[in-house]
């Protein structure tokens, strides 16, 4: 029977994350040399969940000294590794120069400065809130959902709980401090699930802003604390 989920992320959970980090890239890593895909995770992993990196390395080294065997393979009780293009032999020895660069990342010392995001992956795991709103409420359905991006955005507001609306502010706002063009903001938006264009009145940058500023005043008919409890109707 397939891993239960507690069982999986005990023994993969960690190596699950890096090899995500792979996909749609290359798994070019050599001896003296990182991929964009794993330094992309060194960088966003060291400046979130340093610890984690420790859990990585020990769980590629289990899967290549223990690949799954015909039996675990037969009762489908075994990790399904992403096609990266390496099999057999290949992919167990990719497996511990993973494991090999990052603890050398970690002995060293050896942090990626912080950078505008690489990878797919990357901009998923450094902005996960904007992910979810621009790829749940901006997908290429939001016409049939929709009348238009305002109407989208106050769904949005009206299902989320205002914690993670203020995380969505946050992630815009981290997301407009990286000081990208017009064009590299709008290839950002995609990677981030945005599958429209902004309002015809606004271009990339633009159109953050007045999200992150909607977002920021919340529904339409929340009432501000300080003015007290809203007057009954009727």
């Amino acid at each position: 029977m397939p891993l239960k989920p507690l069982e999986h992320d005990r023994k993969y959970g960690e190596l699950d994350q890096v090899l995500r980090a792979y996909l749609g890239q290359r798994a070019d890593d050599t001896d003296e040399q990182r991929s964009a895909a794993l330094t992309a995770y060194l960088r966003h992993t060291w400046h979130s969940r340093p610890w984690a990196l420790a859990v990585a390395e020990r769980q590629l080294r289990d899967l290549a000294d223990n690949p799954p065997g015909r039996l675990r393979l037969r009762l489908g009780e075994y990790y399904a590794v992403p096609d990266v293009g390496l099999t057999g032999t290949e992919l167990q020895e990719w497996f511990v120069r993973l494991a090999d660069h990052i603890k050398q990342s970690v002995t060293d010392g050896d942090v990626p400065p912080p950078a505008t995001p690489a990878t797919h992956w990357e901009w998923q795991a450094r902005f996960p809130e904007l992910a979810q709103l621009l790829g749940g409420w901006f997908s290429q359905d939001m016409s049939d959902e929709f009348d238009d991006h305002e109407a989208a955005l106050a769904d949005y507001l009206a299902t989320s709980a205002a914690t993670l609306v203020a995380r969505a502010v946050g992630e815009a706002h981290e997301l407009l401090a990286l000081g990208l063009d017009e064009s590299r903001l709008g290839l950002a938006t995609a990677e981030l699930g945005m599958e429209v264009d902004p309002p015809a009145d606004h271009g990339p940058e633009g159109w953050l802003v007045l999200l992150a500023q909607t977002l920021a005043a919340g529904p339409a008919d929340a009432v501000d604390p300080a003015d007290g409890p809203a007057e009954p109707q009727g």
